[in-house]
């Protein structure tokens, strides 16, 4: 009967066109007002989907230059903003595609990040998105700050990964923008690393009011649509392809048909697929005769193409394309997530495929792909354009809607939809529950067919979704977030026609399954991916005999007993064989003939016989491509019997035997190989007194060995196996932890490892050589492994390598991490084995010890950044003078006798230094006057604990030569500024140029006057730390006036009255507010070591507006905020967070905290007497309450209470 009624909808379908011809009707209906609200591209990723550029030559090659010369051009700051700008569907995305994968772009910037941002600006998120396609190196201790949900760790994190490194970041299509101090808490990471000149953010939007708040000095690219006849010239391509000889009239045809696509690249893309697939003039006409075209509004409006282009879909890609409309916002559409879905609501026909919906689903994607509908994603997801999305709402509006949660207006959903989706937030807004109520009256509950819900959400939100959909009957489909046992419907027990059930939780092992699971006897799919409850399974489990996948970890698959009633199942990842249990018996296995995937089958010693063994039929499973078969450690095996009929069909891809201690390996993986499809094997703790031949098995291309105990030779003879002179398919070869293994020996199969790209061998104490890194024959020098690419040593003591990297193919290297070389970047940490630096030619960044010298580095012509540890003049005490080093242009030196002869040295050896940072190993070294070369390229200096380096007066001081000097840090360098005063007014000489943006001085006794940063107008940064001795005498109110980050602290034995730096600064700018100009600063950090310091009006109006983050930092009188103090803070209107830090004596933290709407963070650290928290409490913007060392146990409890009452806060105790 389904089948019959299937073919009366089709038939119905095709009458759809002749019938909307006559009513003239036109069914592209304007887009419903509720869902402009809500659209937004789906994430798209740097991958170049359109192999050329059409029309945007002129534009590409200034814009690349603009990218490119960025580093000396771009004055004001380190990091530029490019916005492109234009309308959706011009080719905004792909022109950044080919920016991003330009092979100059690509060479000039270390680090490239591609983040699709769309309508949800959040920057938390953004962030965390940013950081995640930072590479990290796995040295700097950083890996897990991805998974951290503190942001200012996260900003750290970014910050640290992108010191000295110049990069580019694009942020793809980015709808909104707040507000500009949203856009300046994204870039703060990036500004603030110490990151070299011309690093870049690229933005690419469709509203100028975006571009206007995210640009700053520099231009924007506006895009519009090509040129006419470069249009043609793309349009021809997309209909044609490498098609020479094509009739006039089909041309001309197409001509007039390009004329009215508005010279978009998207509208070309998917109208010139439409032609292609169907090269007649008849269907081409017809096309060209649509009345939609008659709708096209705006210059820009691409719809009735799209339109167009929908219709001539066949009925089963429309119905799959509509139906892509439910998913939410930046949606990456994976295989089996939609192959499910669109199975549960029944629009797939599976038929003609043997009823494998994997396979139909793959198929219709493609079909969609080939249609121009959607785009193949960076990994393993489909992406879809905001236009089609948009297309995508239209054409379903009739049976689908998607609901905002923070703006919908039921009014606008019509009472036919079957098929309804939710994005929700964390706040439930009154209007929501309005709008909810009204929704429940104006569709049909009973007769929803799909629900989902996306994001998570509280129990606010819980009640209206429960209240609302109280009556579900009929559903198929079923997507929710459960936090608590009340989330489910009411009637979720009573839901018998599911076919898709996903439930989402959060992390808790207090949550557990819905009991009743086990009557959803139709259920086909069940998602519980993101379950973060318990990992227990309801009791009849096995009654889904209709399941076809369970998407959840391995710990809920093995958790299934009597897993073989689900007959139909298509995936089980794990299957622990049992003695006393019932239901985790091997025939279990036997019963589910349909499985795929991967498979592993865990305590094996159970399995006594090999009629036990034979019961699983593993070799009747053809659909499985990963096997893994555990035996627990140290059990008996149960003899070679029970291996030897665990045989896997053929098809197999990857094989894992553990912890076998049979005397041999099966004679299906011996003397008779059935695998002949095996790509990878690993073998792990066994016992076998020979390996398997590994040569014989044809597709291999991976063997990892582990922990095999005895095993003292690896016999490359083991790999041989054919006849001809032909290389193994094999790539990789991993040995770990192999306590007996000597050597690998050589042989004539040698030869066969040509195609070898990875070596890696861990743990292996008695290992010395590997042969295979040698030659294959020695009368030539031919290499055994010309093209490895990836050699990785670690725990092998004993090992002797050639020089390294011993080709110019080997490009990643790891040598118990004192070698680390990977492609651009090297970093020797006492690694005293010798080194190829003809095969180094790719070197740009360098960290060295003393086994280096520079006459060594001068082979590296593509070095820019060098660091060098440790080098007790081993290298500059015997320059000659000969030794220089172009190219180098960031230079950190560490650990050196610091004289005046090695400091000369360092400057005629790296001439175009533009950063340079000294650390020498004394800190009580030789008095040593600075000398400094005039430079127009120098742009930051640090010096730290150089105690004796001396500032000479004479000439001005030889920081005036660096006309370019940005950035001075001067650290614990105690007598930097000694033979600096302040005389009279007039007679004033500054050490430091004007140029400077950003200057640190700590522990610096000998600075005596702020006169001597008087004409450092442009500062933006400044830290003034440790100076005991500065006075205010000769102070410049206006080189505050440009600060965005202000800190001074730690004033120690400081000898004014007030005792701190920041009381005489504030104070000194209050007594010269009068002369001050009307206008605010733009500070947008401070951080101070008097809290009544910059408390104090007029002069905290001048910065109550910009100031985002506060912190109040070795304050040892303060106990309380007066009632003025209180006051002012409240018109930090701004501010995001508010630190306390080591103020012993603070009990009291300002009562008015709850008047600052902005403030999201708040930390206290080391503040012992703070026992409350104020007594109206704390904003609800704030998200995050952070405490840490020495805190009161009443401070602890009063958080504690606060945690229940706002359970969406936030609150770390550390």
């Amino acid at each position: 009967m389904s089948n019959k009624i299937k073919q009366l909808i089709e038939d119905i379908h095709s009458l759809c066109p002749i019938i909307s011809d006559l009513l003239n009707k036109n069914l592209s209906s304007t887009l419903p007002g509720s869902m402009a609200n809500s659209l937004k591209r789906a994430a798209i990723g740097s991958t170049i989907t359109q192999d050329k550029l059409y029309g945007r030559s002129t534009i590409f090659a200034k814009t690349m230059n603009q990218m490119i010369s960025a580093s000396a051009t771009s004055h004001e700051t380190l990091v530029s903003v490019l916005p492109i700008v234009g309308p959706g569907g011009i080719g905004k995305t792909t022109f950044a595609q080919h920016l991003y994968n330009d092979k100059r772009t690509e060479e000039h910037f270390i680090t490239r990040v591609w983040v699709c941002v769309s309508n949800n600006f959040d920057v938390f998120k953004l962030t965390k998105e940013i950081l995640s396609g930072i590479p990290v190196d796995k040295t700097d201790g950083s890996n897990g700050a991805n998974q951290t949900s503190n942001f200012d760790q996260l900003q750290k994190s970014i910050a640290e990964r992108l010191k000295n490194k110049r990069f580019l970041i694009v942020l793809d299509d980015i709808w909104q923008c707040n507000s500009t101090s949203e856009w300046e808490t994204l870039m703060s990471p990036l500004t603030d690393a110490e990151s070299e000149k011309g690093s870049m953010v690229l933005v690419t939007t469709r509203f100028p009011i975006v571009a206007e708040t995210v640009r700053k000095a520099t231009d924007q690219v506006n895009l519009q649509g090509l040129d006419p006849s470069e249009f043609w010239e793309f349009f021809k391509a997309c209909v044609f392809g490498e098609v020479k000889q094509v009739e006039q009239v089909l041309i001309e045809t197409a001509r007039k048909i390009a004329s009215r696509l508005k010279c978009s690249p998207l509208a070309a893309k998917t109208v010139g697929r439409l032609l292609k697939k169907n090269p007649s003039l008849e269907h081409w006409e017809r096309i060209l005769e649509r009345e939609e075209w008659l709708n096209q509004t705006k210059g820009d409006d691409i719809m009735p193409a799209l339109k167009i282009s929908y219709d001539s879909l066949p009925f089963h890609l429309k119905k799959c394309f509509s139906y892509c409309a439910l998913f939410p916002e930046d949606h990456r559409f994976k295989i089996l997530e939609i192959s499910n879905f669109w199975a549960a609501i029944g629009i797939l026909d599976s038929s003609g495929l043997g009823g494998k919906i994997e396979d139909i689903s793959s198929k219709y994607l493609d079909e969609l792909v080939d249609n121009g509908f959607l785009t193949r994603g960076d990994g393993d997801y489909y992406v879809m354009h905001d236009l089609l999305h948009e297309l995508a709402q239209i054409v379903s509006s009739q049976e689908c809607h998607n609901i905002s949660c923070s703006s919908f207006t039921a009014d606008g959903i019509r009472p036919s939809i079957r098929h309804l989706s939710i994005t929700v937030g964390d706040v439930c807004s009154n209007n929501f529950k309005h709008q909810m109520h009204i929704l429940s009256r104006r569709i049909d509950i009973k007769n929803l067919r799909t629900l989902m819900i996306f994001g998570s959400y509280d129990t606010s939100i819980d009640s209206v979704l429960k209240d609302v959909f109280k009556e579900l009957k009929g559903l198929r489909v079923l997507l929710i977030f459960m936090n608590s046992p009340e989330s489910l419907p009411i009637n979720f027990s009573k839901l018998i026609h599911l076919r898709y059930l996903k439930i989402n939780s959060p992390s808790s092992n207090i949550l557990h399954l819905p009991s009743t699971l086990y009557r959803f006897c139709q259920l086909k799919f069940l998602d519980l991916k993101d379950w973060g409850g318990s990992k227990d399974l309801p009791r009849n489990i096995s009654r889904l005999v209709n399941l076809r996948h369970l998407h959840a970890g391995r710990e809920l698959h093995s958790n299934v007993p009597g897993v073989g009633k689900m007959k139909h199942l298509q995936e089980l990842k794990e299957f622990h064989v049992k003695k006393e249990t019932v239901g985790f018996e091997m025939r279990e296995l036997g019963n589910l003939t349909e499985l795929g995937g991967a498979l592993s089958i865990c305590n094996l010693e159970n399995v006594r016989t090999k009629e036990e063994a034979n019961e699983a039929e593993l070799m009747d499973k053809r659909n499985l491509h990963t096997l893994r078969l555990v035996w627990s450690r140290g059990q008996p095996s149960g003899g070679d019997d029970v291996l030897d009929c665990l045989q896997p069909h053929s098809s197999l891809r990857a094989l894992h035997i553990v912890n076998h201690d049979g005397a041999i390996c099966p004679r299906w993986l011996y003397s008779d190989i059935c695998v002949k499809n095996l790509e990878s094997l690993t073998l792990e703790g066994i016992s076998w007194v020979i390996l398997p031949p590994f040569g014989q098995i044809p597709c291999l291309k991976e063997v990892e060995l582990k922990n095999i105990v005895g095993l003292r030779q690896l016999r490359l003879d083991l790999f041989g196996g054919f006849t001809d002179k032909s290389s193994l398919p094999l790539k990789r070869i991993v040995c770990r932890d192999m306590p007996e293994l000597v050597e690998w020996v050589g042989g004539a199969s040698s030869y066969l490892f040509s195609g070898l790209e990875s070596i890696k061998c861990v743990n292996c104490p008695k290992l010395s050589t590997l042969s295979i890194l040698g030659c294959s024959d020695p009368s030539t020098q031919e290499i055994c492994t010309p093209n490895l690419r990836k050699l990785d040593i670690a725990r092998c003591p004993m090992l002797s390598l050639p020089p390294m990297p011993h080709t110019s193919m080997l490009t990643d290297v790891n040598v118990n991490w004192e070698l680390v070389y990977r492609k651009a970047e090297l970093i020797i940490r006492g690694y005293e084995g010798d080194l190829a630096f003809h095969n180094l030619g790719n070197v740009e960044e360098m960290s060295i010890a003393p086994s280096i010298t520079l006459t060594d580095l001068q082979k590296l012509n593509s070095l820019r950044r060098l660091e060098i540890n440790g080098l007790v003049d081993a290298s500059f005490g015997r320059l000659d003078g000969g030794v220089v080093l172009h190219s180098v242009q960031i230079l950190k030196l560490q650990g050196f006798h610091l004289t005046s002869n090695s400091l000369s040295n360092v400057f005629e050896c790296f001439p175009a230094l533009l950063d340079l940072y000294i650390s020498p190993l004394e800190w009580d070294h030789e008095e040593v006057v600075l000398q400094l070369p005039s430079s127009s390229s120098m742009q930051k200096l640090a010096f730290f604990g150089c105690n004796n380096l001396i500032l000479p007066v004479e000439d001005g001081g030889v920081l005036w030569n660096l006309t370019s000097l940005q950035s001075l840090s001067i650290q614990g360098c105690g007598r930097f500024l000694s033979l600096w005063s302040v005389g009279e007014a007039t007679q004033v000489i500054n050490p430091f140029p004007a140029s400077l943006r950003e200057l640190c001085i700590s522990n610096e006794p000998n600075i005596e006057a702020m006169g001597l940063l008087s004409n450092l107008r442009s500062l933006t940064h400044l830290k003034l730390s440790k100076c005991g001795y500065l006075t205010m005498d000769g102070f410049n109110p206006l080189i505050t006036f440009n600060l965005k980050s202000l800190v001074l602290v730690k004033s120690g034995l400081y000898k004014s009255p007030s005792g701190s730096i920041a009381a005489d600064l504030f104070g000194e700018m209050t007594r010269k507010n009068a002369i001050m100009p009307a206008r605010s600063f733009q500070l947008q950090h401070l951080e101070v070591d008097r809290i009544s310091a910059p408390l104090v009006s007029p002069i905290c109006s001048h910065f109550s507006t910009t100031l985002q983050k506060l912190t109040f930092s070795a304050d040892p009188y303060a106990v309380s905020f007066t009632e003025e103090q209180d006051q002012v803070i409240q018109h930090f209107t701004s501010l995001q967070q508010l630190e306390f830090f080591g103020c012993l004596s603070l009990q009291f933290i300002p009562e008015g905290l709850h008047r600052l709407s902005s403030l999201k963070k708040l930390v206290i650290n080391g503040c012992p007497k703070i026992i409350s928290l104020p007594k109206e409490g704390l904003p609800s913007s704030l998200k995050q309450v952070k405490l840490l060392t020495f805190i009161s146990n009443e401070l602890h409890e009063a958080c504690n209470k606060l945690k229940e009452e706002r359970p969406d806060l936030n609150i770390v105790f550390i």
